[in-house]
Order: structure tokens, then sequence, then C-alpha cells
């Protein structure tokens, strides 16, 4: 059984309230150049194609980059396909078209209009889609 005075001691704790309100500051903390879209793409075009570009710099580039919420640009994506092609991976190659599919999620027309950039990049480099190795999903 709960005393009297208990009780009276936590109704007093539900009705307790702030003796102030603090005002609320908005601070912007980042002072970094806003960065545009021809820029990014340069930066990535850049990364992808470092000549001493690595499998590990590969997969940690591409994985930052579909990070992002957007679908990469075909350039971008060619570069990345030919990092590939310099360091004979076609396993990884086959994954970045893959995580394109992927990104595009519903909006069904950025997978085929990628593809169709990528068409001259991928028979150059003998790369075959997803969808013609058969491994799509269903």
């Amino acid at each position: 059984m709960i005393s009297a005075a208990v009780l009276r001691g936590i109704g007093t704790l539900t009705r307790t309230r702030a003796v102030f309100t603090a005002p609320l500051a908005v601070r912007c903390y980042s002072h970094a150049k806003v960065e545009t879209d021809e820029e990014f793409d340069s930066r990535w075009v850049t990364y992808f194609s470092k000549p001493d570009l690595d499998t590990w710099e590969l997969r940690k580039g591409m994985n930052t980059l579909i990070g992002y919420d957007l679908v990469p640009e075909p350039k971008i994506l060619d570069s990345a396909l030919r990092a590939c092609r310099r360091l004979n991976d076609l396993a990884n190659a086959i994954r970045i078209l893959e995580a394109v599919k992927d990104k595009s999620g519903p909006h069904k027309e950025i997978y085929p209009y990628v593809i169709q950039e990528l068409k001259p990049t991928l028979q150059e480099l003998g790369i075959s889609t997803p969808e013609e190795l058969g491994i799509h999903k269903a």
C-alpha cells in the first residue's frame, strides 16, 4: 500500500515545469563552398581516372557515390568502368551496373537511359550488362 505522502510527492513531480525557456538559435557551422553539379561530376571522374587507383579505392569510391541521394551520371560511371578495366576487375564492373539499377528504384526510365549512354563504353571494354549475363532480378 502506497502512503498518501508518497502519492502527493508523485503528484508534484508530474506537475513541475521548466522555469525558463531558452530561445532557439540557428547556427550555420559549415563555411564550405556549395559544389555545383559539374564540379561534383568532375571530382568523381578525376577520382576514378587516377592511374594509381587500386581495387579497394574503387570499391570505396563506389560505395561513397552510391550512398548519395542520386544516380551517378553516365560520365562518372564511364570513368568507374574504365577503372575496372584497368584493374581487370569484371566483377566490380557488373556490381556497378547492378548498383545503378537498384539506385534507380521506382524510376524505370533511368536505368535504360544509363545503359544506352554507356553502351559504346561497354562494347569497347567488353563488359556485359547483368541482363545480358542473365543475372538480373525478376
